[in-house]
């Protein structure tokens, strides 16, 4: 199951992490935050152990959203050694995200 961070866990579990970190910042509101959302949680099964697969709900979370500037959502961040190394906006295929984390692997 993808991790529920938030702006008092992010530090901790995203920018300190040894291992690659998709995040997805998303709100309930999103229709098309609901689509990627079960794609995001079959990644965090199959990258356990490998990778940190977490969620960021942009209006419970403001300050980790504004830190990374999310103005559009779905926004997924990939994070390799507390930095940004590629980004994905927008509803996307498994399959694509997939690549994008198997790249900084």
């Amino acid at each position: 199951m993808a991790l529920e961070l938030t702006d008092g866990n992010f530090e901790e579990l995203v920018m300190k992490s040894d291992k690659p970190v998709l995040v997805d910042f998303w709100a309930v509101w999103c229709g098309p935050c609901r689509m990627v959302g079960p794609i995001v949680e079959e990644l965090a099964k199959e990258y356990e152990g490998k990778a940190v697969i977490g969620k960021v709900d942009v209006d419970n979370n403001p300050g980790v959203s504004a830190r990374f500037g999310i103005r559009n959502i779905p926004t997924i961040l990939f994070i390799k050694n507390g930095e940004v190394v590629d980004k994905q906006v927008g509803a996307v295929p498994k399959n694509v995200l997939a690549g994008k984390l198997d790249s900084i692997m």
